[in-house]
């Protein structure tokens, strides 16, 4: 529990953001928030918080009856109401009738159970308490901006609204409109009922001048009430009469020296209380924060009194939103809040000020104690102002000042200067650094050298070059300043106007260093000023030495940003703790650094630290600031974003104790200078707590993340702030603030608010209004019993017979006459002459007279019913007639049938029944009732027509339901419900839905596949296992391998061999991903292959493994893991592997495709080529081993190629294929003339020489690379990794002594390249004819439509030039005859070479480098000369033959 605390300021622009009940608990509305406050004449203190509202609260109010005064109302612009237990302090019940944001909400005084609610489109919300019933008015089309319930009557309720209008209401008639109070021209601010009930309390004021118009003596009913508006005057209004009692105009009261100028329409929020027991006076604010006592019996001009009027200082500086009052202890007290961001308590009696509190405006960047005035706590704050608080004052616990002059942006960071009492240094959010002196008036120094960015800290500290220059005597201290650029300066503070200097040059010059340095984060002085910490954005910790700031060391621990760094305070501590250092970063853990033994004794050269004194660990988010206690040695405070502050003992690295009290992120923590258990906190919830370690329920931070819910929150947050800003300006109710959110109409003298930071989410809608229901509630009152409650409630029933009604309201004589009509009717044998009754003008006689005459009457009755359009009246009249059937034509004809005709319906037969119920189904189904419509068929007893129903408007949940507990489980219908509903899910995306309905249905397959329509690993995962599970066995596997390629892509390699263990049949993939994973281990040691993150792999794939040549190694491990070997027979026999592999399609390389895909397809053909190994089957083995290094070399990825042919061949051979088994590749002229007949072993030879030839070809380039790199530390196209030693001399004449490059020097593969460059140049030049020609066509067209054109000089030079050159036919017949020798080369066509010329060329630049035998460069030499005719070739080629 915290001692004191600081809260949030109050929300701005409510009309009721505040209540206090009667035992002296006062709610404040505050963001999102309210804050409880318990309040005495003396004192004030926070003692908890309402949390849950998802936006701002918009009003509040207690319970006004003893026996549940702890409950409480509050209204939010999210469009909830919620009921609290301030006891509890938990939500008791939460209303979400409103569709758009609430304005207003209040408790009734007389009805303890009476709530209403009031939002910005105009509804009225009435809330039930003990019921949690709601119904929904609509009075007036406006926008609400305050209400008030009367204390007199439950039934009225006043509303104010944003053009001016007042409205009573009548909440026990449906919200009907009782009186409309014109009068006020601008927006109703507040509303407040005399506490007195008739209105005779002002009649001797009938005769002022102020213009009452008195109300008649004697008459009880009415009351007053008092409204305050925008246009600057105070009504009185008579609620009997319905119109204004009294006009009040606000004084222009003297202020600081000057008057109100009466022509400048002021900024203003009239706020006005009638206090209880005072049906004389009212209190109500003033243009700028006065407090005004009118006393409305009073005659003459002066009729108020001033709040405050005693002492100076003593009122509001900025308008008043809210007043309330209570009564405690025999005294009135009278509580008030400002745009000044205090809340103020008077005496009603006295009308002075009891206590202030003081609220916060923003986000509590830092707080520190001062070193020299002893419990002088200085804050920073988000809204542009710094408070001083003397925590240790005897008369006044919140003596607080404020500072605002020269700020004019968030306060991020404060120090106080270690010798000089009250000098204050503060840095701002724009990058501004300035010195207070907060003992005088002065405005501020500022320093003229600005930061880019946020100024993040501040530090006092000897000064350095090149202030410390000359500077003998002078200042014994300068001010250090960090911000978000990442630079410190130096600021002289004697001299502020002068530049401040950068201390990264004397750093560089001092340490020798070149590079550039690590931006700084946060720095701090050692007390005695020996040393300086700097903490930068990589994480690093530099201790340098001072004043020269040589650097000690270099502390590498953290890895994220440094936020806060703090040394332990020397005075009377331990020696051995005079040198630790406590830093806190990004990564939520706290070192502690022992830095004494650097400091005492300094090395030459900078010491790098990578091993902490202490670790404490506990929180789950970044670390934002820490303290170290002044009175305890080793004992440790840090603040946290995970919402806590933890106190640390860090000799022993144990938690001691944990504080949660704040609901947002914490920003700084510091230790009280005098009590040894007290630590003060500040953070983005605008609170700054004091409390106790001692009292501190938990011990070490939570476990989850304490803020997840308020992310959650923040979510939509600016969506919501735009929606607020529109609507307020436009056609809404002004929003309230989010704690001094600034208004369009701001002052000079701004104080913004965080609110940007801390919008919460709403989810708020603009839909129409609902219909008004009847208000379901029975009056409490004793005096009004049940009957008359009804009358009142109820309008008067429409006639029946409204005819015959009519006629009994004419002149008197006529009536009479009707008597004597009646009588001759009865008793005389003649009637009158044309009198018949029940017709024309004698049809009401027919209810007096026989049974025809009142059929006659009844026809008459019906015929004006039908004309009225009261259709369910000529019902009644048939059904009385008897006529029941006719009733149930002419309501089923009418769309008119409903509950009660279908009661009465079995009086007329079976069939009239069924036929009426049948229509009435129609008729439901009509209006979209389709459930109750299905009900009435199951009582026909018609099924199947009734799921039909059901289904055909997509309700199939009740259908499902409907079939299972009415017919049996074999019913089809029921398959194809599922089936339907299985569809309509999947076409909206619920797949898991879903795939439930298609097991339901026993469509395992469906299921699966729908499941896998995700297509995330998860869900693949979950397929395959529901495929296998039910049977589907191919589908299963096929699931299973799509999932494990995924988790291999994502180089989760455990995680894919995990699925394919799980499905039998798949043990060749399985093989397949192994060699993968293998693969791409040995890619990654090589630093050809990077991933972003490995997720898993397996123990004998790691990185750094080089034992063996990669084929050894993939076979080892398939015997020992897989069970895979030579000696393996049946489904595990290389054979029958090999034959399934086969079946696995192997797209064609493309530079497209992403490296991770191309490892996996390459892999394919490896497998392949190991299980042929494995069969003693050369052939395909060379084929598949030429396929896998193909896959990389045509996706574009040399190096890549380069490598995998170094794992197969390390020695550069590719005839020696193992080490440790036996194996042999023939590539010799020889074996190519063995295997001429054979057309698979020819391929297979062509492989094998087409795969050394490329080995020799990379080995050449790694060669080149080699030798004209040395010294520049790259090797193989890599950089060289640390260790590694350049290739020397004699190593590389040794490769290249190993390579044959005969096998490159290959004339006739010369002459096939060059043919192939031919084919392409002359389909190039017969594309361009082709080209040339269709444009001419066109041109010729054109010329022929516009007539003849003169031939041009180009054109003619153009046609000689194409004389000259060869013709369409000839380069046809040209490529023709080089396709056909191409074709006839196919296996070289199959399995292509390295370029001949382009080895030529290579292996001539070697010669400056290497021996090349003569013969060698000669072949070369010819070669080029032979075939190297294209313009770069004999560019590059020049060199070697001048």
């Amino acid at each position: 529990m915290n001692e004191r605390s600081l809260p949030a300021s109050p929300n701005w622009y409510c009309s009721r953001c505040s209540d206090v009940n009667s035992t002296g608990l006062l709610g404040v509305g505050a963001k999102n928030v309210v804050y409880l406050i318990d309040v005495s004449a003396s004192s004030c203190r926070v003692t908890g918080e309402l949390a849950g509202h998802r936006d701002l609260v918009s009003g509040f109010s207690f319970c006004p009856h003893a026996e549940q005064s702890h409950v409480c109302v509050s209204s939010s612009t999210d469009g909830t109401v919620r009921f609290w237990d301030s006891k509890s302090k938990t939500v008791i019940r939460e209303h979400a009738a409103h569709q758009s944001p609430v304005s207003a909400v209040h408790w009734s005084p007389v009805d303890k159970n009476l709530v209403v609610s009031g939002d910005e489109k105009g509804v009225v919300v009435v809330h039930w308490f003990h019921t949690g019933d709601t119904c929904s008015f609509f009075p007036e089309p406006r926008t609400i901006f305050c209400l008030s319930c009367c204390p007199h009557s439950w039934k009225s309720v006043a509303v104010g609204y944003k053009d001016g209008m007042i409205v009573l209401i009548d909440v026990s008639q449906k919200g009907e409109v009782t009186h409309r109070l014109r009068g006020h021209d601008n927006e109703i601010h507040s509303l407040a009922w005399a506490p007195q009930s008739g209105e005779d309390a002002l009649c001797s004021r009938a005769d002022d001048g102020d213009g009452i118009n008195g109300a008649p003596r004697g008459e009880d009913a009415g009351c007053f009430l008092a409204s305050g508006s925008k246009d600057q005057t105070v009504r009185i209004w008579s609620t009997a009469k319905g119109k204004a009692l009294m006009t009040l105009k606000l004084p222009f009261l003297k202020r600081r020296g000057s008057a109100v100028d009466p022509g400048v329409r002021e900024r203003i929020w009239l706020n006005v209380h009638w206090p209880k027991g005072r049906p004389t006076q009212l209190v109500s604010s003033c243009f700028s924060g006065e407090l005004v006592l009118w006393d409305l019996a009073k005659s003459g001009k002066q009729k108020w009194s001033l709040f405050g009027a005693s002492s100076e200082g003593q009122n509001h500086s900025r308008i008043v939103f809210n007043m309330s009052s209570v009564e405690l202890q025999d005294r009135e007290l009278l509580i008030s809040t400002s745009m000044d961001r205090e809340i103020k308590c008077w005496d009603l009696d006295s009308l002075g000020c009891c206590w202030t509190l003081p609220t916060l405006g923003g986000h509590v960047y830092t707080l520190t104690f001062s070193p020299v005035g002893v419990g002088c706590l200085a804050l920073g704050v988000g809204d542009n102002m710094i408070r001083v608080w003397n925590t240790l004052s005897t008369q006044n616990p919140y003596d607080i000042r404020s500072f605002w002059q020269g700020i004019k942006s968030k306060v991020t960071a404060l120090a106080w200067h270690p010798r000089k009492e009250g000098c204050l240094s503060f840095g701002t959010d724009d990058g501004k650094v300035g010195i207070y002196d907060v003992f005088s008036n002065k405005p501020p120094q500022i320093s003229s050298s600005y930061h880019r960015k946020t100024v993040y800290t501040l530090a006092w500290g000897p000064p350095v070059p090149p202030m410390s220059l000359g500077a003998e005597g002078k200042q014994s201290y300068s001010l250090y300043s960090c911000s978000g650029e990442g630079v410190i300066l130096q600021h002289d503070p004697s001299k502020l106007s002068g530049d401040a200097s950068d201390i990264d040059k004397l750093i560089r010059d001092t340490n020798n260093i070149q590079h550039k340095l690590s931006p700084h984060t946060d720095l701090s002085w050692k007390p005695d000023g020996t040393v300086v910490a700097i903490g930068n954005e990589d994480g690093s910790i530099d201790v340098y030495q001072a004043p020269r700031l040589k650097q000690l060391c270099s502390v590498q621990q953290h890895h994220k940003v440094i936020n806060s760094l703090r040394w332990h305070p020397d005075p009377h501590c331990p020696p051995e703790l005079s040198g630790l250092l406590a830093s806190g970063s990004s990564n939520a853990i706290v070192f502690i650094h022992n830095l004494r033994a650097v400091i005492e004794n300094p090395p030459e050269e900078p010491v790098v630290l990578n091993e902490s004194y202490r670790r404490l660990c506990g929180h789950t988010a970044k670390i934002t600031g820490m303290a170290w206690s002044p009175h305890h040695n080793g004992r440790l405070v840090t603040a946290s974003y995970d919402g806590t502050a933890q106190v640390w003992d860090v000799l022993e690295e144990a938690a001691v104790a944990n504080y949660r009290g704040h609901n947002n992120y914490l920003l700084c923590v510091d230790w009280s200078p005098v009590d040894p258990d007290v630590v003060w906190t500040g953070g983005k919830d605008f609170t700054v707590h004091e409390w106790k370690v001692s009292r501190q329920e938990f011990t070490k931070p939570p476990k989850g993340k304490k803020m997840v819910m308020l992310q959650e929150k923040k979510a939509t947050s600016k969506q919501q702030k735009k929606k607020n800003k529109t609507t307020g300006e436009s056609g809404g109710a002004a929003r309230p603030k989010a704690n001094g959110e600034p208004g369009v109409e701001e002052e000079t003298k701004k104080e913004p608010s965080e609110g940007e930071d801390d919008d919460v989410k709403s989810t708020n809608g603009l839909e129409a209004p609902a219909a008004n229901p009847e208000v379901q509630r029975k009056s409490t009152s004793a005096a009004k019993n049940k009957t008359d409650f009804h009358l009142l409630k109820k309008k008067k029933a429409r006639s029946m017979l409204p005819l015959s009604t009519c006629m009994d309201h004419r002149p008197k004589e006529e009536l009479l006459q009707d008597c004597v009509t009646l009588a001759s009717l009865r008793y005389s044998e003649a009637p009158p002459a044309g009198c018949v009754p029940g017709q024309g003008d004698h049809v009401h006689l027919g209810l007096f007279h026989d049974r025809q005459a009142l059929r006659c009457m009844f026809q008459a009755e019906e015929e004006a019913h039908l004309e009225a359009g009261h259709l369910d009246s000529v019902v009644y009249l048939r059904l009385w007639s008897g006529d029941l059937q006719g009733a149930l034509q002419l309501a089923t004809e009418r769309g008119e049938l409903n509950d009660h005709l279908l009661s009465v319906a079995p009086m007329a037969g079976f069939e009239v029944w069924s036929r009426a119920a049948e229509a009435y189904v129609k008729q439901l189904s009509l209006q979209e009732q389709h459930l109750k419509a299905a009900s009435y068929l199951l009582s026909l007893n018609k099924l199947y027509e009734a799921v039909d129903l059901l289904r055909s408007n997509k309700l199939y949940r009740e259908a499902i339901a409907l079939v299972k507990a009415r017919l049996p489980a074999e019913e089809p219908v029921l398959n194809e419900l599922y089936a339907c509903w299985a569809a309509a899910l999947e076409k909206d995306g619920h797949l898991s839905a879903a795939a439930k309905c298609y097991l339901a249905a026993g469509c395992s397959f469906d299921a699966a596949k729908v499941i896998s329509r995700k297509n995330d690993a998860s869900s693949l995962k979950a397929a395959a296992g529901l495929a296998r599970i039910s049977g589907e066995e191919v589908l299963a596997q096929s699931l299973a391998l799509r999932c494990a390629k995924d988790l291999a892509a994502a180089q989760d390699w455990v995680g894919a061999q995990e699925v394919l263990s799980s499905q039998p049949g798949l043990l060749v993939h399985r093989l397949h991903l192994c060699v993968a994973e293998l693969l791409a281990a040995s890619l990654e040691d090589s630093d050809v292959f990077c991933p972003a993150s490995r997720v898993s792999s397996h123990p004998w794939a790691v990185p750094g493994q080089r034992s063996s040549s990669l084929q050894d190694k993939v076979r080892d491990v398939w015997e020992k893991e897989f069970g895979v070997s030579q000696n393996s027979a049946g489904d595990r026999g290389a054979n029958a592997l090999l034959q399934e592999l086969k079946g696995v399609e192997s797209p064609t390389p493309s530079a497209t495709v992403p490296f991770r895909q191309v490892l996996l397809y390459s892999s394919v053909h490896l497998t392949r080529a190991l299980l042929s190994w494995i069969q003693n089957s050369d052939g395909p083995l060379i084929t598949e081993l030429w396929q896998a290094a193909a896959w990389f070399r045509e996706a574009g990825h040399f190096c890549a190629s380069a490598e995998f042919c170094r794992l197969l061949f390390p020695d550069g051979d590719a005839s020696g294929f193992s080490r440790n088994h036996s194996e042999t590749l023939h590539h010799t002229e020889e074996a190519a003339e063995a295997a001429a007949e054979d057309e698979a072993a020819a391929e297979a030879t062509a492989a094998a020489a087409s795969l050394q030839a490329f080995v020799c070809y990379h080995r050449l380039y790694e060669r080149w690379w080699s030798g004209t790199t040395a010294g520049q530390g790259v090797q193989n196209g890599q950089p060289l990794k640390a260790g590694d030693e350049p290739m020397d001399n004699e190593r590389s004449r040794g490769q290249l002594e190993s390579v044959d490059a005969s096998i490159l020097l290959s004339e006739p593969l010369a002459a096939r390249q060059a043919a192939q460059r031919s084919v392409r140049e002359i389909q190039e030049r017969l594309t361009a004819m082709v080209l040339q020609h269709s444009r001419a066509q066109l041109d010729s067209g054109d010329k022929q439509d516009n007539g003849p054109s003169p031939t041009s000089a180009d054109d003619q030079e153009a046609e000689k030039s194409s004389e000259n050159e060869e013709t369409f036919l000839s380069l046809s017949s040209k490529m023709s005859k080089l396709q056909q020798e191409l074709v006839e080369q196919s296996t070289i066509k199959m399995f292509p070479h390295p370029d001949v010329v382009e080895c030529c060329l290579v292996l001539l630049h070697l010669r400056k480098s290497s021996p090349v035998s003569d013969v060698l460069q000669e072949t070369a030499k010819d070669l080029l000369r032979k075939y190297g005719t294209g313009p770069r070739i004999l560019k590059a080629s020049q060199p070697f033959f001048t």
